[in-house]
């Protein structure tokens, strides 16, 4: 019988780490969460949090990917992929060097 279940990876691998917390300073660094975070005062333990839980999440899905576990990685996609989510439209969205 198969649960779903939240797993700890206690092995570091610094890559992944390095390349999580730049994601999670990515995703929040700038835009709209900021001007949440100063709306509602949120504090700094509390930002804390948010970037923590974030870079985690997706450390996870770094090593799943590295670990070509798809199986693993479908079955996340299929769970949350709610008809009723608040994301209306992707537009992917790209920072980085380009050459001109």
């Amino acid at each position: 019988m198969k649960i779903w279940a939240k797993v700890h990876i206690t092995d570091k691998n610094k890559e992944v780490e390095t390349i999580s917390k730049s994601f999670a300073n990515y995703l929040y660094g700038y835009g709209p969460i900021q001007d949440i975070y100063r709306k509602y005062d949120i504090p700094l333990n509390e930002k804390k949090e948010l970037n923590e839980y974030t870079a985690n999440r997706i450390a996870g899905l770094l090593l799943l990917y590295l670990s070509k576990d798809y199986k693993r990685i479908n079955d996340i996609a299929n769970k949350y992929n709610i008809d009723s989510s608040i994301v209306k439209e992707i537009l992917p969205e790209i920072e980085g060097y380009i050459e001109r």
